[in-house]
């Protein structure tokens, strides 16, 4: 994909892996919408764009653990813009973020699983008719090879609540909404795919994880970048990269039974009007 002069937004992308995606695709020439919720880190991530030259970078602010924010968030890119070439969904919260209770959203819903999925799932709904307008188009979500499977019991995980485990599952269903989306969106001309970068970047949620970085974020950078502008992938949709390579996901992400469970329980927590598409 030529990126010059495309649009892409890029969630949580004033540090770590979303950080340097944006730097990269701003050298290439895309027009980058910035997202996070720290004015300051975002301010200085524009600059460093700016100083290379591209003079379109805009940042859109939004925590993400509400919904009422995300709506927003879409609301005003369809706003400034006529057309959304590239959305990269990467903003997300570790396994050991805020220790080891459990945590709510605005809204009420556990906390990993708000973040890491239903603010995606949602701001790609409110987006998607821009998106088709500008086909051909890509959605990326940025999951993570930690995948545990959705118990439809019990998804806010209110009995025996476990830190990795709601991240793990969160991921999961970032992976089931691409296959299902993919499906939904077959020769519309755009395509949904969706990788675990790396393991353990060298980002700040790794270390406020307590973890030892094993990885580096322009490692997990140019994974995201393949499956944004490689041409190999134009037409190639619903599918799972464990880094640069194709790989496969938990089973319950081909669960077509599983996928619609998922799908009618996001549109219901999200409180999405937005109809499939036939």
């Amino acid at each position: 994909m030529d990126l010059q002069g495309k649009t892409i937004l890029i969630t949580g992308s004033t540090d770590g892996v979303g950080r340097q995606v944006a730097r990269e695709l701003a050298a290439a020439g895309a027009k980058v919408l910035i997202h996070g919720r720290n004015k300051e880190r975002a301010e200085a991530v524009l600059a460093d764009i700016r100083k290379r030259g591209n003079h379109g970078a805009v940042f859109y602010p939004a925590d993400l653990s509400s919904l009422a924010q995300v709506r927003d968030l879409a609301a005003a890119v369809r706003r400034d813009h006529g057309r959304l070439d590239v959305l990269v969904n990467n903003a997300g919260i570790g396994s050991r973020s805020g220790g080891a209770q459990r945590r709510t959203s605005t809204e009420g819903y556990e906390l990993r699983f708000a973040v890491n999925y239903l603010a995606g799932f949602l701001l790609t709904r409110l987006l998607l008719p821009l998106i088709v307008a500008s086909a051909p188009a890509r959605i990326v979500n940025v999951a993570s090879a930690g995948q545990y499977p959705i118990d439809f019991e019990d998804v806010m995980l209110t009995r025996g609540y476990d830190g990795g485990r709601a991240y793990a599952q969160s991921k999961l269903a970032q992976v089931m909404f691409t296959v299902d989306l993919a499906h939904e969106l077959e020769g519309s001309g755009v395509t949904v795919n969706c990788l675990h970068p790396d393991t353990y970047m060298d980002t700040t949620m790794v270390r406020e994880g307590g973890i030892s970085p094993i990885s580096t974020v322009d490692e997990g950078a140019a994974a995201i970048l393949n499956l944004v502008r490689s041409p190999a992938l134009e037409g190639r949709s619903g599918l799972y990269f464990d880094r640069q390579r194709e790989s496969r996901a938990n089973p319950q992400a081909y669960d077509a039974a599983a996928r619609d469970r998922l799908r009618r329980l996001s549109l219901e927590l999200t409180g999405s009007a937005v109809a499939a598409r036939k």
